[in-house]
């Protein structure tokens, strides 16, 4: 008995639509590629421009700030004394001691989330940058009191010093005209997000000048 033609026809349809989709190089693209695409396509229709240029700034605009605190703080956490060992000791270059060690991962997990940071601040996008800088306080605070014996445990005060410093970081990024009513709304709210750092990052938010 011929099998092949067994399925209704409304299921070949479906299966032969899915596999189309499957095919699709568009779908299959690297993120380079995709970049490259949407640049090319830009270029080629320059009405397209004004569009896309609204829907980035969407995006770029509207952080969440829970989701930024949630991943800094597993940033922070998922390093452990294996990669602590892998930094600190003798190498070619030297002898590095645990606590330097330390430090140099807890700022690298940290580093593109500050970079994002300042980069939504330098374009202008004050909210953006104002609830990046809050998700990276709050997700360090998180981090404060939980024990480790890695990196974080050789680094106890790394949480409170890199929040202050995400602070001053992003007041040195926003236009100066607008920085006095951008600190005084950063302070505000971090008062409320983190009490307990209320006074050190006050402190931090006047040092920036």
């Amino acid at each position: 008995m011929n099998r092949r033609n067994t399925r209704p026809p409304g299921e070949r349809q479906r299966q032969r639509t899915k596999s189309g989709e499957s095919q699709s190089v568009l779908g299959r693209l690297t993120d380079q590629e995709s970049s490259i695409v949407l640049r090319t396509l830009l270029e080629r229709h320059k009405p397209l421009r004004e569009e896309a240029e609204k829907l980035a700034t969407e995006i770029v605009n509207t952080p969440c700030c829970e989701d930024i605190a949630s991943a800094v703080a597993d940033a922070v956490t998922s390093l452990d004394i294996q990669d602590l060992n892998g930094r600190a000791g003798a190498t070619r270059y030297g002898y590095t001691e645990p606590t330097e060690a330390a430090w140099q991962l807890l700022e690298e997990a940290v580093e593109d989330f500050l970079a994002d940071m300042k980069r939504r601040a330098e374009l202008g996008l004050t909210d953006a940058a104002i609830a990046m800088c809050r998700g990276i306080v709050t997700g360090l605070y998180a981090t404060r009191s939980i024990a480790s014996d890695g990196p974080l445990g050789w680094a106890p005060d790394f949480p409170a010093e890199e929040a202050g410093h995400a602070v001053s970081e992003v007041l040195r990024s926003v236009p100066e005209e607008s920085r006095e009513a951008i600190r005084a709304r950063l302070v505000d709210a971090l008062t409320t997000d983190v009490p307990d750092w209320a006074e050190m990052l006050t402190r931090a938010a006047s040092e920036e000048d």
